[in-house]
């Protein structure tokens, strides 16, 4: 099985947590079994004095489908 890695930026108004599932969700709608997430930063939108977006950046390990191509 070979793994690959990929960076992405989930998003959320809720929280930090919910931004990273949002990450891994979305590489899992790739088409694509995750195997792991490395979180890297965290950061937020502010306005007014208040967080209105939860922003994490994150590595996604995954398997893509269909395996190793066969010679």
């Amino acid at each position: 099985m070979q793994v690959k890695v990929a960076e992405l930026v989930g998003e959320s108004s809720s929280g930090w947590r919910d931004a990273v599932k949002s990450a891994v969700k979305e590489a899992a709608r790739a088409g694509n079994q995750v195997t792991g997430v490395e979180v890297m930063n965290f950061t937020a939108n502010v306005q007014n004095g208040d967080v209105v977006e939860y922003k994490a950046n994150v590595k996604i390990a995954y398997a893509e489908n269909g395996g190793e191509k066969r010679r």
